[in-house]
């Protein structure tokens, strides 16, 4: 269901409600690291301020809404995406977030129009009360990692970096996978994948060992983005493939790597979006010399710029 030619097809279908968010290419010495190329996939400018977007619309546009429209679970990031892609495709919506969803995220699912319900604590809290929801309403669930079409949607950024620059290695962060799987389907073992994840929320690590998705802790400075329970079933047998190594980083190192890429870039990230580059600060990934290391900063929805 998951494959390269799905991937194909579905950009055909979402390519005009995304942005091909470009790429920035840079010697690794800018950050104070080793001699290889570091290149960034600035996927926080995307629509929504985050890659969620393109598996948002791929649910909206391949699956048929019914009137009651579409309801969603989410720390933020992808509840803002929904929310967005009701908002263009004229569909009603409603997303459940948990306490812990930032404010900024929160503020942009209700400027998107969609109905916003608080429950719990963590995503899982959210995600069973959007569930009731569904079953009640009979409004369509759009689950934010363990849906093919949210797959075949994250996969689209693969698509469009291959066109975009040639990798040796690339980092991506995992809360769920839906973007490691989507990445996973459309690079295969063309390049080697690395998953990377907070340290307080091992989903994929704790998976690998166990040989099926299990439940992990799930809390730290990224639990609105990076925080499920446990990874998608539906990705866990691609990253169980591809995946050539995980990585778990402290939340220290996060915090740093949002720091750094300030500094060096001007550029804001959320904290989950820091994540992938925290391994290569915290030198939990060391490359070798000229390699060119992908690492995709996947969102922006955060309130921590101050402009005055």
């Amino acid at each position: 269901m998951i494959s390269r030619e799905g991937i194909v097809r579905t950009h055909g279908v979402i390519g005009r409600y995304l942005r091909r968010t470009p790429v920035i290419e840079t010697d690794a010495t800018d950050f104070a690291l080793g001699r290889f190329q570091a290149i960034l996939k600035l996927e926080l400018l995307q629509r929504a301020g985050s890659f969620k977007t393109r598996g948002a619309f791929a649910n909206l546009l391949l699956r048929p809404v019914p009137a009651a429209g579409v309801v969603a679970a989410s720390g933020g990031n992808h509840g803002v995406a929904v929310a967005y892609a009701a908002q263009c495709l004229g569909k009603r919506a409603r997303i459940f977030v948990p306490t812990v969803a930032s404010p900024a995220k929160i503020a942009r699912i209700r400027d998107s129009g969609a109905e916003l319900t608080v429950s719990g604590d963590r995503y899982a809290d959210a995600l069973a009360a959007s569930e009731a929801w569904a079953a009640s309403s009979g409004a369509l669930p759009v689950h934010a990692f363990d849906q093919a079409e949210t797959l075949l949607g994250q996969g689209t950024l693969g698509l469009e970096l291959e066109e975009q620059a040639r990798l040796d290695t690339l980092l991506v962060p995992v809360g769920g996978g839906g973007l490691f799987g989507g990445l996973a389907a459309w690079y295969q073992d063309r390049l080697r994948l690395i998953a990377v994840e907070p340290e307080t929320a091992p989903t994929l690590t704790r998976a690998l060992a166990a040989g099926r998705p299990v439940e992990a802790k799930a809390g730290g400075i990224a639990a609105d983005s990076l925080a499920p329970k446990k990874v998608g079933e539906l990705m866990f047998p691609l990253a169980q493939r591809y995946a050539a190594q995980t990585i778990l980083v402290s939340d220290e190192a996060i915090r740093a790597a949002q720091q750094r890429v300030w500094d060096s870039l001007r550029i804001v990230t959320e904290p989950g979006a820091a994540t992938a580059f925290a391994a290569l600060l915290a030198r939990r990934y060391e490359p070798r010399e000229g390699e060119r290391v992908g690492i995709v900063l996947s969102g922006a929805n955060t309130n921590a710029v101050n402009f005055a």
